[in-house]
């Protein structure tokens, strides 16, 4: 019924016998909003093309990344997703010993336990709002000879977050590699947080984004990585697949990554309701929100279970993300992401009502 990346609608829609559109699922982290209009009417436009190949370099696309992320284009390596960079990546990189937060997204750990890689944890906690400590990272590494630190940012399900300012402190005093997952970066403000403009000056700093969550395209699977170290982009081509983003993708990506409008409004609309999201829990005896800079909430409950919650929902077809099996977390944790304001509207009540 659940996954790493939210429920599985189509299973539930099936079991339920009901439409897909009924379910209101708060766990799979993808805005509510419709995506781009103008990448939208692009595609339609163009739709003819998917008689053709995709042109092998996709220079359009990767011009409209550059420009988007201001990076240089020779920096940009695609892939089908955010998680399938990630996994590479890693791989090139092969670490003995890496450094992960906890809790923290799986496939870092699943991914470098694949290689053997001596995992080590950053537990971050509840006593301290799951703040993550620069100071701490960086004496950790020293200290342990990391090879590789890998993190979201900001973190899921947490939504703790590290500026731009403390990334490069971090590169500066360790020798370590970086991978920034930056999947949730574009809900926050990118100046202070997005490490983009590292990119040139550390090669060893990796930037990972998909664009599945702020988007709302996981089914167009489009993903992209930056990263200044020739070799590793080198050893990284080797082993890609010919034509491996589809033209839908393609097309998709040259335009909506220039829709301003669209990003701006996106970004607002989140920024507005994670703040009266997290107002309207606080409300509630016996749940307290995380402070989060993504566009989904952690909520502890303070005294029994998230069980209630999570079954009590579930028949009134309302899905969020249990966290008890997340390291570092139990099962007094769950996690929602920011829906349309009508099922957030929905949800809030529904949690009202449940006696707790």
């Amino acid at each position: 019924m659940q996954n790493f990346h939210g429920a599985n609608l189509f299973e539930i829609a099936q079991k339920n016998h009901v439409d897909i559109n009924e379910i209101m699922d708060f766990s799979s982290n993808i805005n509510p909003l419709s995506p781009s209009p103008r990448a939208l009417k692009f595609l339609k436009e163009n739709l003819d093309l998917i008689r053709t190949y995709p042109d092998p370099s996709y220079n359009n696309l990767k011009n409209s990344i550059s420009s988007y992320v201001h990076c240089h284009k020779d920096h940009i390596i695609l892939g089908l997703g955010a998680t399938e960079l990630l996994i590479n990546f890693i791989n090139i990189i092969d670490p003995k010993k890496s450094l992960i937060l906890s809790p923290s997204y799986s496939e870092y750990e699943n991914n470098l336990r694949n290689i053997g890689s001596q995992i080590y944890y950053y537990q971050l906690n509840f006593d301290n709002n799951f703040k993550i400590s620069c100071d701490y990272i960086i004496d950790f590494i020293n200290k342990n000879n990391i090879e590789l630190f890998v993190f979201s940012n900001p973190n899921n399900p947490t939504g703790s977050i590290l500026t731009n300012t403390e990334i490069k402190k971090i590169l500066n005093k360790t020798k370590a590699y970086i991978i920034v997952d930056e999947t949730y970066i574009e809900f926050t403000d990118m100046d202070i947080y997005s490490c983009t403009n590292l990119i040139s000056s550390f090669d060893r700093l990796i930037v990972t984004r998909g664009t599945s969550k702020f988007f709302g395209i996981p089914g167009l699977r489009l993903g992209y990585s930056l990263n200044s170290n020739v070799e590793i982009i080198e050893k990284f081509k080797k082993n890609q697949v010919l034509w491996q983003i589809n033209i839908c993708a393609d097309i998709m990506g040259q335009e909506m990554f220039k829709d301003k409008e669209y990003i701006e409004r996106v970004f607002k609309y989140i920024t507005d309701q994670r703040l009266k999201l997290t107002d309207e829990i606080k409300k509630i005896n016996n749940l307290m929100p995380i402070e989060s800079k993504g566009n989904f909430i952690l909520v502890k409950v303070l005294k029994g279970t998230n069980k209630i919650i999570v079954e009590k929902l579930k028949k009134d077809l309302i899905f969020v993300r249990d966290c008890s099996n997340f390291k570092g977390l139990d099962d007094t944790y769950f996690r929602f992401c920011i829906l349309d304001t009508k099922s957030n509207e929905i949800f809030i009540k529904k949690l009202k009502d449940i006696k707790l």
